[in-house]
């Protein structure tokens, strides 16, 4: 992992296409400012762990309803 000190204002770029801008800190948080294409996605992490959580769980009640149709 690559660890950047930055004061607010002051930008990291990644590749030819994304910036990431530290808006401000305070306490404990740190509220950046991303500029990326609109095809690349960009999720928090503890988001997008929890949409793939439920889906897999989701995924798991379809697996037993087919498994109960298969029996009948």
């Amino acid at each position: 992992m690559l660890v950047l000190t930055r004061k607010n204002g002051e930008t990291i770029k990644i590749g030819d296409d994304i910036e990431i801008t530290v808006i401000s800190s305070k306490n404990d948080q740190v509220k950046i400012g991303i500029n990326a294409p609109k095809n690349i996605e960009i999720f928090r992490k503890e988001v997008l762990d929890q949409i793939q959580s439920e889906n897999e769980e989701a995924a798991k009640d379809i697996s037993s309803v087919l498994d109960f149709m298969k029996k009948k």
